[in-house]
């Protein structure tokens, strides 16, 4: 540093009171008048002077933006108390010589101080209580602490402490040893033995208002030692482990050193962790370094590490290897805490110790890091050391820096070669107070745990052992005999250094070179700090041809770094741009502050852990004991920059601070506009002040007024300018927005002037207006007033805001001009209609002038196909609105004519035979809404104002026809009229086929499918066209699945439209079209508005038509959810009902490709596998289905193939149907009808359709019976085996001829099975009558079981009768002799079958005299026959399922079946005997 700058700093310095208020101007060099005198206002201390405030309200882990008010120079965030309005005119004084040094070419913005204003931490009383409590200002014992009221209201100072000198009282903070977390959640204030811990926490400030402030949350003696006092404290934030706060601080150490030589470490709430005895002389400072990630390559990566500065030593310990014990130490204290029990041992901790020779006296150290050589410095150290001929190393070694500070060396350099000393290892003693033992004390290590609350040891405690220094000499230093070093302050990046002295010196070192490049004189006792400033990418000046890294936006931010100087002798607080820039801020800040510069962040981050999430850590702050607050500093980073390269960043801080002022809470509109005004002006760039108007266009908080007058003001300034430097395109730019603010102010104040009210028109004056015949408009209104009503029970309308209200922001977002023509940008629906209504619904609703309105948008520059999308777009989205308000047809009427008739909306050479591109834009509007009612409303109008300006053309061009009386009603014919009509008639029918739609049933008492919940989508015309010729049938087929009518209801409905019959001839109960028993009340409108659908669509509605669309649907519905298979048995029923056997034969043989075979094929090979019913949870894994279900899809499959069958058979005596479409729909493009697609398959191949529904019953079978021990596929031969799931219409191999008798007697015990099964489930039914069988088994609907199995019977070759007589016994056996004799009658073999009753009988007999051992049944015994008493002995009632049947009964039994023994029949004088036996007990 130059002889004349430190004469000139030292000149200042002395001349720093000689500044007044009166003269201060006269210093502003450069500065313009406006500025100059806004400097001479007095500015109390403390108040904030700086451009702009940018750290404010500071909340845990996070800054927030605050505002403040400052002067263009250097300021402070918020004032100090008023103690210290004194120094007004000094102050002032010092802000003018700063804003002087800093002012270039009359403009600056500079940096600020900031109050942290949730670091305001203790009251006036509170303040008082700690300087007592920690014995600073006077001498005070122990017991005066007191500490009983910290979370009480301020508290009353005592008398004697009134009359004590205000400077005796203010210095407390300057005894006392402070630190504070870079996090901000822990201060520790420490005097002497006594620490107080400060912790951050919501509480009412003086206002009332709730505010972060500092309250104790620990306090209490530390010394353990006898007469150790604390010497050093660190607060270092400890990183989280866990996954989801990576990154993040979890809890915050306290280390601290004392005189004796120990350094301890606590939790935040006073828990002693463990404690180190590295050295036996007192600790002088504690300094910490954390991860940062390298900034370059080339950068060496530094290590965290924690140094101890002892009088002639320096140690550090790994800072990994700490954080790791602290963890462990913590977690330990934690669980012993809770058990009490577990004692786990730390990992140790590495660490070296150097001893510092060749030094007189060190008071402060520095530990630069790891650092590599280069082979220059390598071969200079060499020689220096070793001489000429030293020897060089290949690789140059990598060294430990540390720099001291004292005297004899005035500031020493140290380098310790890695390598050269082993770290030394200390395994760490765990402070569980439950588990000290004097073991502990001898460790060799040296660690010790200490007990939490600090308790007294025995006085026989031995010290631990300490580990000798490794020596280190001093390799280089600055000597200067007379000075004495007092700190060192090492910047973050590691290449500077700031020590203070004895003198009054601040010198800046360059710690990599050796070498003082810079000194401050006139700064006695002061305290320094570093700020670094990281470039924003956005405020980055980008020139042509500058070829530097820098040069782009693509290039890496730079940083800046600034110094920070306290000297409290003056009460100033300064930051200089290093290395040699000038002063770019200071502020008063008072005498009696302390500078607190961590320089470290958050302890256990590595390279991946930090890049997750910033810390939010403050870098420097401002203790002031007497506000009681803590302040920190902001820098711009354009403060670092040339006056050329800072225009542009000057520019950007100018635009952060409009936009700082455009967030602030201030209610004054006219302080924001001349502020706004003022900043805008002040910018240079024309790109600048554009980005600059658009904030404050795009701010909601400036009202219309302020826009507009800033906007002006601006283009006035540019206009003033000369015509080289004007940029054209922020002119143009200031022109539109303008004009957009004028038309806004237009619009607004038409939609404010509300006219006077039309009574509402009349029917038949809409009628006429809309050229519409009187029944005609009838029908119109009728339909209407259906949609209207079914579209308010299905839609909930919410309250809206209000419709003519919009934004000047999004005003201005939505529109944008383009050579003198306003156009809309793209933009969402919601936003479009918004647009459209603030223009026109004040106009649709009469309460506008219409004329007036579009008038003022012509003028403005709109085009008329704009204008009249945005009309539409707002009428077709007011549905509701506009349904109420049947005078806004007129509106709309009258709107439409003006539009029509602007400029360029009609062009001229449209004549009657061609398509007018206006008039398609609104049909095509009206074609893709599907609001119907509103679309429909608006078609009659366009078809009106069409037809009414055709007439006045076709007047013009043949004026030579007298229109007579006859005349009046003539129309002309255009294309356009044509395609009106053709519209209207298709909106009409898409509004009845959504009324349908938006009808349903209002009770349900069933279970309702999700499915069925599900809200059908909104019809538009564009989407009947686009959904082929199917797509009507398709709608109504899924309103139909939703509201789960019968199929009946819609064969009845179609009935009676094609009949026109009687109500009396149709009528039927209301109950059979539902699900339920229960009859809806709003049936009969449902019906009403489906026989309408079927009079507009007789065509897509056919009732083969809408069956097959119908049945589609629900196996569709199905096929998502197979679990509910009441859909599967609906899509069946709907089959069923189709009349023409080609359709019903198409459909389902497209249900069986496309849905059945492949889980049918699933199941069957599932039930062959496991040779019975699969239970519930293989049906859900092989099928996807419950067994339930899967038991009644196998039915519907049996009914499917059943309903195939029969198709086929039918279809051979009818033709197949013609598909026709409607006049207003045969233009409708899309996908195949389903109707379509079932004509075009081809014929089944009859026995193989036959074969597969043998299969199918026989699944059914087992799965309804739960049979087992019955392999389904084992029924069949391999020929049979090989035809199953094939395609129904090829032509296989089926099995033909005998079958192997092995499987006929398989296929005859499974069909007794299945007889038995049935014949045990009907006779359960019966018995439990309360719950039927169709209601077990709905998908049965009534089968016989019996006669299916002789069916299948005949199909598998077994003999019929035979499974009859099974039936017939089965029925005797079971009791139910009744069923019995009817099933007899069908038996051939009647014979055979008397012969096994006879059995049933003698079984019956043999129960009654035999087992029930009566009196009178033993007497009848004795009497029988010997023949017969053996036979009765030889039969087993057990068999028997029934075995309590009356005498009677058996009697008609044995009679039935004498009746049907031959005579020569070997059984048959058994038979007789019989007979007697039973007669006899009957009797």
């Amino acid at each position: 540093m130059t002889t004349d700058s430190l004469s000139q700093t030292q000149h200042k310095a002395k001349q720093r009171k000689e500044y007044s208020n009166s003269n201060a101007a006269d210093h502003l060099r450069g500065a313009n008048r406006t500025k100059s005198n806004r400097l001479r206002s007095p500015l109390p201390e403390g108040r904030g002077t700086g451009s702009t405030g940018v750290l404010g309200l500071l909340q845990p882990g996070e800054w927030v933006a605050a505002e403040t008010r400052p002067l263009p120079g250097v300021g402070l965030g918020k004032g100090a108390s008023s103690e210290e309005d004194d120094n007004n005119h000094e102050n002032a004084a010092i802000h003018k010589e700063a804003a002087r040094i800093l002012t270039v070419k009359g403009f600056y913005v500079g940096c600020s101080v900031s109050e942290l204003k949730w670091l305001r931490f203790l009251g006036k009383g509170v303040l008082c209580q700690l300087v007592r409590y920690l014995g600073t200002g006077k001498s005070t014992s122990w017991e005066d602490g007191g500490w009983g009221a910290w979370d009480e209201a301020e508290l009353q100072e005592p008398e004697e402490e009134e009359s004590a000198s205000r400077n005796q009282r203010n210095y407390w903070l300057q005894e006392c040893v402070l630190s504070l977390s870079p996090t901000n959640d822990l201060m520790v204030i420490a005097n002497e033995q006594k620490a107080v811990f400060l912790v951050p926490k919501w509480k009412h400030s003086d206002k009332g208002k709730e505010e972060m402030q500092y309250a104790v949350g620990w306090s209490g003696s530390l010394n353990v030692e006898e007469g150790e006092c604390v010497s050093s404290v660190l607060c270092i934030p400890l990183a989280s482990q866990k996954r989801s706060s990576t990154g993040r601080p979890d809890w915050t150490c306290i280390v601290v050193g004392f005189t004796s030589g120990y350094v301890r470490f606590y939790t935040e709430n006073g828990v002693l962790l463990l404690a180190q005895l590295l050295n036996e002389d007192p600790v002088l400072q504690l300094k910490c370094r954390t991860y940062e990630i390298p900034r370059h390559p080339g950068v060496t990566e530094q290590n965290e590490e924690l140094s101890i500065l002892y009088p002639a030593a320096i140690v550090t310990i790994d800072g990994f290897s700490l954080f790791q014990s602290l963890r462990a130490c913590r977690n330990q204290v934690a669980r012993a805490a809770a058990s009490g029990n577990e004692n786990v041992q730390p990992p140790p901790l590495a660490y070296k110790k150097w001893g510092l020779q060749d030094v007189d006296t060190i008071v402060d150290h520095a530990s630069i890091g790891l650092m590599t050589l280069s082979p220059f410095d390598q071969m200079k150290t060499a020689s220096n050391i070793g001489g000429y001929n030293a020897a060089i190393k290949n690789s140059p070694p990598a060294m430990s820096q540390y720099v001291t500070v004292g005297s004899n060396p005035f500031t020493g350099f140290f380098f310790a070669l890695e390598g050269s000393s082993q770290p030394l290892l200390s395994h760490v003693a765990l402070a569980v107070a439950s588990k000290l033992t004097s073991a502990l004390f001898n460790a060799a290590s040296g660690w010790l745990g200490w007990k939490s609350k600090h308790e007294e040891e025995p006085a026989q405690k031995q010290k631990p052992k300490v580990e000798p220094a490794t020596p280190l000499a001093v390799r280089f230093g600055l000597p200067d005999s007379r000075r004495h070093g007092e700190r060192i302050c090492l910047s973050p990046c590691n290449t500077l250094a700031a020590i203070t002295d004895d003198f009054g010196r601040v010198i800046l070192l360059d710690v990599t070179r050796g070498l003082a490049v810079r000194m401050w004189k006139g700064y006695r006792d002061a305290e320094v700090g570093w700020i670094q400033t990281v470039e924003d990418l956005h405020e980055r000046e980008t020139e042509k041809m500058d070829f530097s890294p820098f040069g782009n936006a693509q290039g890496p931010s730079r940083v800046a770094q600034f110094l920070v100087i306290y000297a409290p002798r003056r009460g100033i607080l300064e930051v200089w741009s290093t290395q040699q820039g000038p002063r770019v801020g200071a502020f008063n800040v008072g005498k009696y502050c302390r500078l607190l510069y961590p320089g470290y962040r958050i302890m256990g981050l590595n390279n991946v852990t930090s890049q997750g999430w910033q810390p939010q850590t403050y870098q420097i702050c401002l203790v002031d004991p007497v506000s009681g607050s803590v302040k920190t500093v902001h820098v711009p980073f354009h403060l670092a920059l040339s006056d050329k390269k800072s225009e542009r960043a000057k520019d950007m801080h100018l635009v952060k601070k409009l936009n700082t002022l455009l967030k602030a809470k201030t209610s004054d509109p006219d302080l924001i506009e001349a502020e706004a005004k003022e900043l805008i002006l002040d910018i240079k760039y024309p790109a600048t002040k554009k980005q600059a108007l658009e904030s404050i266009l795009t701010s909601e908080r400036v009202p219309l007024s302020s826009l507009t007058n800033i906007t002006q003001t601006l283009m006035d300034n540019l206009k003033k300018q000369e015509l080289e430097c004007v940029d054209e395109g922020l002119l143009q730019f200031c022109a539109n927005k303008l004009k957009l603010l004028h038309l806004y102010e237009l619009v607004s104040k038409l939609n404010s002037q509300s006219i006077q009210k039309d009574t509402s028109p009349s029917d038949t004056d809409l009628a006429k207006l809309l050229r519409l015949e009187e029944k005609d408009f009838h029908r119109l209104q009728t339909l209407l007033e259906n949609y209207k009503k079914a579209n308010t029970q299905t839609t909930v309308q919410l309250a809206d805001e209000k419709d003519d209200v919009l934004s000047v922001k999004m005003f201005l977002e939505y529109l944008e001009y383009e050579k003198d023509v306003i156009n809309v940008k793209n933009m969402e629906d919601g936003e479009y209609v918004a647009l459209g209504s603030f223009f026109f619904w004040k106009c649709l609703c009469g309460e506008s002038s219409t004329e007036e309105m579009c008038h003022a948008l012509e003028s403005a520059g709109f085009i008329p196909q704009i204008l009249l999308s945005l009309l539409l777009n707002l009428w077709l989205s007011k549905e509701k609105d506009i349904l109420d308000k049947p005078g806004s047809v007129s509106c709309l009427h009258t709107m439409l004519s003006l539009l029509s008739k602007m400029k360029v909306a009609i062009d001229e050479s449209w004549d009657t035979q061609s398509v007018s591109p206006w008039w398609q834009q609104m049909r095509t509007a009206c074609v893709q809404s599907e609001n119907n009612a509103a679309a429909l409303l608006s078609a009659h109008v366009g078809h009106s104002v069409t037809a009414q300006i055709i007439d006045s053309v076709t007047e013009k061009k043949f004026s030579q026809i007298i229109v007579g009386s006859d005349t009046e009603s003539w129309e002309a014919l255009s294309l356009d009229t044509e395609y009106w009509k053709l519209l209207l008639k298709q909106l009409e029918d898409c509004l009845i086929l959504q009324t349908l739609l938006y009808s349903k049933v209002s009770k349900r008492t069933k279970r309702v499918s999700s499915l069925q919940t599900e809200p059908l989508g909104r019809l538009s015309v564009k989407k009947l066209l686009e959904a082929g010729k199917g797509g009507i049938a398709d709608t109504v087929a899924k309103w139909v699945f939703k509201q789960g009518f019968s199929p009946l209801v819609l064969n009845l409905t179609q009935q009676k439209h094609n009949t026109d019959s009687t109500e009396e001839s149709v009528e039927m109960p209301t109950s059979i079209f539902l699900e339920e028993p229960e009859a809806d009340a709003g049936l009969e409108t449902i019906l009403e508005l489906l026989q309408l659908a079927y009079q507009q669509f007789p065509c897509s509605l056919e009732v083969d038509v809408l069956h097959a669309h119908c049945c589609w649907e629900y196996v569709v519905q199905w096929n998502k959810d197979p679990e509910e298979a009441c859909f599967l048995i609906r899509s069946i029923d709907h089959l069923r009902c189709i009349v023409n056997a080609h359709v019903q034969h198409g459909i389902a043989l497209m249900m069986w490709n496309t849905f059945i075979v492949k889980r049918l094929s699933s199941a069957a090979y599932l039930m062959d596998k496991v040779g019975k019913a699969p239970k519930d949870r293989l049906c859900r894994r092989d099928v996807g289905m419950g067994d339930t279900a899967m038991t009644a899809f196998l039915g519907c499959c049996s009914d499917l193939l059943q309903t195939l069958l029969e198709a086929d058979v039918s279809s051979d005596e009818m033709q197949a149907p013609v598909l026709d479409t409607e006049d207003a729909w045969v233009s409708v493009e899309g996908p195949v009808s389903i109707v379509e697609l079932a004509l075009e398959q081809k014929r089944i191949h009859y026995p193989l359709v036959e074969h597969q529904f043998v299969l199918c019953t026989i699944l059914f079978a087992i799965m309804r019976f739960s049979l087992k021990s019955v392999k389904p596929l084992s029924l069949f031969d391999s020929k049979g085996k090989n035809a199953f799931f094939k395609d129904l219409t090829s032509i296989q191999l089926l099995p033909s001829g005998d079958m192997d008798p092995n499987v006929l007697s398989i296929r005859q015990q499974f069909l007794v099975k299945v007889v038995s099964a049935a014949v045990q489930t009907l006779c359960s039914s019966q018995k439990a009558k309360e719950v039927s069988e169709e209601e077990l088994f709905p998908f049965e609907k009534g089968k016989n079981w019996p006669t299916l199995a002789v069916d299948l019977a005949q199909y598998l070759q077994i003999s019929e009768d035979v499974i009859r007589r099974h039936y017939v016994c089965e029925l005797y056996s079971y009791g139910m002799d009744h069923l019995g004799e009817e099933a007899f009658l069908q038996v051939t073999d009647k014979e055979v079958l008397a012969s096994q009753l006879l059995i049933l009988a003698g079984q019956r007999l043999a129960f009654a005299l035999l087992h029930m051992q009566t009196k009178e049944g033993m007497e009848l015994l004795a009497r029988l026959p010997p023949t017969l008493c053996t036979w009765l002995k030889a039969m087993d009632p057990q068999e028997l399922q029934n075995v309590k049947v009356p005498i009677a009964t058996t009697a008609q039994l044995v009679n039935k079946v004498i009746e049907h023994l031959p005579e020569n029949h070997g059984q048959y004088g058994l038979a007789l005997n019989l007979i007697e036996a039973v007669e006899a007990i009957s009797s």
